[in-house]
């Protein structure tokens, strides 16, 4: 029996590909407008068809054409740029980028998914930005959808992601097959330090601040940190990602000063608490916006910010995962992506109601 296959738009680094390979599923196609994620993508999914494109020029013609494909698609996922519908910063209820959800219906209506996965932040259901939502809600019934209702928002650490992250999804289906649910909460609490404590030893051993490689000794691993070490069942031993930053003496005196948990009053840089969840990773603005990079977090122990390896493991993504190799990319693309276990958690209500359709 040949997996369920799914394509993904807007797929950044492909969080969402992931967790939905994860659940079983086969992505056939990915999409996405920056040449940069277009490249790491491919990196980490080399069965997969990614390619650049502007999904409000793209037709389902297109797509099939340039992923070679012709079978159905089982499901449609994706996230579109969100930073007009954020409550965090300026919301921009004229940014053109608000138009691509509504692209994403007529993506719908011309590729006939059975299936179709939408993820957002919450500030999409408040708002000038709740009547975007509701054209698309009306074109995707138009095109022949049900919606499952009602609208949920899921937060990442309660599905085993070691990340404060609220997220609005929206499911749909074709109105004569079986809706899908929305995933339960799991019961496991991973904490900061259950994913990024084995990492604590590289500072003792890697004397090269802007080596992005790491080959050394790590420390002891917890359960979760085991799940993300491993690739094919081996484990990985060229970990990406670990260049760490260079402060200034008056800032590495100020993060040492600023308690677990707090935020430090200079930088507006939030403290890790080892024993707790961290806040969402943000992603910045992109040049349209200034480049602006993010408010990164402090590690819990050293007197530095994180680095993008660490960012990773508190999104969940395994250390086999590459990521753009400068700092500022590698931490837009972890803070732009779904959580692969979040995803994981969606993409599996998804294969479930497959299956309840083919039984039909």
């Amino acid at each position: 029996m040949r997996a369920p296959r799914a394509v993904d738009i807007f797929a950044g680094v492909g969080g969402m590909s992931r967790g939905f390979e994860m659940a079983g599923f086969e992505v056939i196609a990915a999409v996405d407008n920056n040449p940069i994620n277009v490249e790491a993508y491919s990196l980490n999914f080399e069965d997969t068809h990614c390619f650049e494109a502007d999904i409000s020029e793209l037709t389902a013609a297109d797509l099939r054409e340039e992923a070679e494909f012709d079978d159905e698609v089982d499901v449609l996922f994706g996230g579109p740029p969100c930073q007009g519908f954020s409550v965090i910063g300026k919301r921009r209820s004229e940014d053109p980028r608000n138009e691509l959800l509504i692209h994403f219906a007529r993506l719908l209506k011309e590729l006939k998914p059975k299936y179709f996965v939408v993820e957002n932040v919450a500030g999409l259901l408040i708002g000038d930005a709740r009547s975007t939502l509701n054209r698309f809600l009306s074109k995707a019934r138009s095109a022949g959808y049900s919606i499952v209702e009602p609208l949920t928002i899921l937060d990442a650490q309660e599905f085993g992601v070691p990340q404060q992250r609220r997220r609005l999804f929206v499911l749909g289906h074709r109105t004569e097959l079986a809706a899908p649910d929305y995933p339960k909460p799991t019961a496991a609490r991973v904490t900061v330090w259950d994913a990024i404590g084995d990492l604590a030893c590289i500072d003792e051993h890697a004397t090269d601040l802007h080596t992005d490689i790491y080959t050394g000794p790590i420390g002891k691993a917890s359960q979760y940190a085991l799940t993300l070490r491993t690739s094919n069942g081996s484990k990985v031993k060229n970990l990406s990602g670990c260049a760490r930053s260079l402060h200034g003496e008056d800032a590495i005196k100020r993060f040492k000063a600023t308690p677990q948990g707090k935020r430090e009053a200079v930088s507006k840089f939030d403290r890790l608490s080892a024993t707790s969840v961290a806040l969402t990773l943000r992603a910045g603005t992109g040049p349209e916006n200034g480049s602006y990079m993010a408010p990164r977090p402090i590690h819990p122990i050293h007197a530095r910010c994180i680095t993008v390896r660490e960012a990773a493991r508190l999104h969940s993504f395994p250390d086999s995962f590459e990521f753009d190799p400068t700092k500022w990319h590698g931490f837009r693309q972890v803070g732009n992506s779904v959580p692969p276990l979040l995803a994981k958690a969606v993409a599996a209500s998804i294969k479930k109601a497959l299956r309840r359709a083919e039984e039909r």
